[in-house]
């Protein structure tokens, strides 16, 4: 539940994130802020139903699944080429978010 809950931030805070991109970068129409917003809106919220006791520990396991988005992002909308740079430090985040996310916990 945790890993659906992440990918849909991820593309959530995505389509905000791009909104902003796109109209301070690309000339885009002000307005595109507004849905841009409301993307942000449920990205925050949505990272709350991460299961985490931690606002801390959900948000930085969360890093991983945002940079492996980015990447697809990159390659399928931007259709960059992801470098071997960009998939060994995607791997190294996923690793990472795994660790935080599964590691074994002591109360």
């Amino acid at each position: 539940m945790t890993i659906l809950v992440y990918i849909a931030a991820a593309l959530a805070e995505i389509g905000g994130c791009f909104a902003v991109w796109a109209v301070l970068r690309l000339g885009r129409s002000p307005w595109l802020l507004l849905p841009g917003l409301l993307s942000l809106a449920i990205f925050a919220w949505l990272l709350t139903l991460a299961q985490s006791d931690y606002a801390g520990r959900a948000y930085a396991a969360y890093g991983g699944i945002y940079i492996l988005a980015w990447i697809l992002w990159l390659w399928i909308m931007e259709s960059g080429r992801p470098d071997r740079w960009d998939l060994a430090g995607m791997l190294i985040c996923l690793m990472g978010a795994a660790v935080i996310l599964w590691g074994p916990r002591t109360a």
